[in-house]
């Protein structure tokens, strides 16, 4: 009898590695959805809504999977990769996933943490020493009435959980005013081409926008979590995580560049009216390899290497009876470390949203109400500049993941396909 349980216990390991990593090729085997709590009519209607996207022209193509209980509840491709080629879209094209990088290099970091290599309260500087004499930039009205910009010395240092939890001080500069996100926006950052190592130098020059641990404001952070994974590793990012997460996980087709030629036309692209992310800054390309790997938002991804990366955070750490991190982990990582007590209010632009705090590398739901957007408490999310979105229900035991290439229209079909999803529940 022991024996026979074994065998099926192998038989549905192979299982759901199939149903993930065979959408590198055709497609994962999907189950019924109402095998997996769904109605096959709620979810018909991501085809009819995403459908709908394409023939009017709002994006060029899409892909979408939901996994509950360990079964694929639906898959299914739209459109095409690229409105140039009119290639059709596929479950083997690669999308710049920008944001969804930096739940990734927070688990990377997390299993430093766990080896005991790195500590949460430790400051920055002792990995980057260019940040011990780091000011925060305090905005003054001068007599004149023109603004200017004070440099105080920070009441406490930035640790490795500030850049965690985007409390550092740093900020993007490209979201909202103010005179320290200007300089920001004036430093040219990635002139030259810098490495990891020479852009964190860059960074450190600049002042913060906030005292370190008192405000959430998204930015640069995980960018130089990336680089402290370089210090305390002895590696570049893209090697700990090829061999930490990416070989083991069989993300193939996850990088920063895509450096092999036979894969290039793989790349999804949006419309060419729609590549703009930001002031002086559009959709990059990963065909270009740079120095600077950016552990904030530098990966590319298909919709089967993400999938394996989501279905071991809902696994509580492990895939495939390999463990990348502690339930545990997981569990705090998921704890909102910005709620009361902890000191931190949400900054103006608060990208999480009502309803949701923040973890450690991505936003996670505190209420069950609140937020205009339905869910369940517990999840953890988070999107990418370029259109992508995931997230992780852990009450549902579900996770989905959306790619497309879109910038004026991610935020509305973010909320859109959420709603949807949550809408085709039968169970």
């Amino acid at each position: 009898m022991l024996a026979s349980i074994r065998l099926r216990g192998v038989a549905v390991a192979a299982l759901l590695l199939a149903s993930i990593s065979g959408a590198f090729a055709e497609g994962p085997i999907t189950a019924k959805p109402e095998e997996t709590g769904f109605s096959s009519a709620g979810l018909a209607r991501i085809d009819a809504y995403l459908k709908n996207e394409i023939a009017t022209e709002k994006i060029p193509g899409a892909i979408m999977m939901i996994q509950r209980n360990g079964k694929t509840a639906y898959f299914n491709s739209f459109g095409v990769r690229d409105p140039g080629t009119k290639a059709p879209m596929t479950p083997d094209t690669i999308f710049r996933i920008y944001s969804m990088t930096k739940p990734i290099t927070t688990v990377a970091a997390m299993m430093l943490v766990e080896e005991g290599k790195l500590q949460l309260d430790e400051p920055v500087s002792k990995y980057i020493p260019a940040f011990a004499d780091v000011k925060v930039g305090v905005e003054k009205k001068g007599e004149d009435g023109k603004i200017g910009l004070d440099l105080v010395a920070p009441r406490r240092p930035m640790t490795i959980q500030d850049l965690m939890r985007h409390t550092s001080g740093l900020t993007y500069g490209v979201f909202g005013d103010g005179a320290v996100k200007k300089l920001y926006r004036e430093a040219n950052l990635s002139e030259g081409d810098p490495d990891n190592a020479l852009f964190a130098e860059r960074l450190a020059k600049l002042p913060l926008v906030y005292q370190p641990g008192t405000t959430w404001e998204y930015s640069q952070s995980t960018d130089i979590l990336g680089r402290v994974i370089e210090v305390v590793s002895g590696k570049s990012l893209l090697q700990f995580m090829k061999e930490r997460l990416f070989d083991p996980l069989g993300m193939t087709n996850t990088s920063f560049f895509v450096t092999d030629a036979a894969k290039q036309s793989l790349v999804a692209e949006p419309f060419p009216s729609d590549r703009k992310i930001g002031p002086g800054a559009d959709m990059g390309d990963p065909r270009v390899v740079r120095k600077y790997e950016s552990g904030g938002g530098g990966l590319v991804s298909t919709i089967g290497d993400y999938s394996r990366f989501a279905a071991m955070l809902a696994n509580g750490g492990a895939l495939d009876g390999k463990r990348y991190l502690s339930p545990k982990t997981i569990a705090y990582m998921g704890s909102n470390h910005i709620g009361p007590g902890s000191g931190v209010t949400p900054g103006p632009v608060y990208s999480p949203g009502p309803g949701f705090g923040f973890g450690l590398g991505f936003a996670v739901r505190t209420d069950a109400g609140i937020s205009p957007i339905e869910g369940s408490v517990g999840e953890m999310n988070w999107s990418g500049a370029g259109g992508t979105t995931f997230w992780v229900d852990p009450k549902e035991n579900m996770f989905v993941v959306f790619m497309t290439q879109t910038v004026v229209h991610r935020g509305r079909l973010r909320i859109a396909l959420k709603n949807i999803v949550y809408g085709a529940f039968e169970k």
